[in-house]
C-alpha cells in the first residue's frame, strides 16, 4: 500500500465501495504504474489517484453510469479535475458523445485523450476482479461489442504497450 493511499480508501468507502471494489481499483492501480514510462512523461501520482477512484460511482451503481455518477461524486467533493477526467473517461476505450447517448448516459465525451487517461482505461479493461487478464482474454470475452469498439481497445492496448516499452531517455 502506498502511504496516501489510506485517504483514497476513505473516500471510496464514504461512497459506497464494497471491498471487492477497492480491492479491484488496488489492482488496476499497480497495473496502471506498471504501464507507466520509464521517461516520466506520465504523472505517476495521477495514476495512481486516478486509478485507485476510478470506479468510486460503483458506489451509487454497478451499471455503465457508474463512470459517470464518479465524476460527478469526484466533482463535488473537490477532486482535481485531471482525476474526475480519468475517472469519466475510464470506460473501455472510452465512449464518444454519441456513444454516450446511444447508451443513456450523458452526452459527454469520455474519449480518453491524455496517457494517463488511457492508461487507467487500458488498465481497467485488463483486470477482472483483482486478476490481470491478457489483450487476447479481454477481446474474446468482448466479442458482444463490435468490431468497432474491439479495434479501439486493441489499439488502446497497443498505445500503453508503447509506453511500457519504451527504453529510459536518460540511459
Amino acid at each position: 500500500m502506498h502511504e496516501d493511499d489510506s485517504s483514497f480508501d476513505t473516500l471510496l468507502k464514504e461512497a459506497g465501495c464494497s471491498r471487492r471494489v477497492i480491492a479491484h481499483c488496488h489492482a488496476v492501480r499497480d497495473l496502471s504504474l506498471a504501464y507507466s514510462d520509464p521517461t516520466g512523461v506520465l504523472d505517476r501520482d495521477l495514476l495512481n489517484a486516478g486509478a485507485l477512484l476510478h470506479d468510486i460511482g460503483r458506489g451509487v451503481t454497478h451499471s455503465l453510469h457508474h463512470a459517470q455518477a464518479g465524476a460527478d461524486y469526484c466533482r463535488k467533493a473537490g477532486i482535481s479535475p485531471d482525476i474526475v477526467r480519468i475517472v469519466e473517461c475510464h470506460i473501455g476505450a472510452g465512449l464518444t458523445s454519441d456513444e454516450c447517448t446511444l447508451l443513456g448516459l450523458l452526452p459527454i465525451d469520455c474519449m480518453p485523450r491524455t496517457g494517463e487517461e488511457k492508461v487507467v482505461a487500458n488498465a481497467d479493461n485488463h483486470v477482472s476482479g483483482t486478476r490481470v487478464v491478457s489483450i487476447f482474454d479481454r477481446l474474446e470475452s468482448a466479442w458482444y461489442l463490435g468490431r468497432k469498439i474491439r479495434v479501439r481497445t486493441y489499439r488502446l492496448w497497443l498505445f500503453c504497450e508503447q509506453i511500457r516499452r519504451t527504453p529510459s531517455l536518460s540511459g
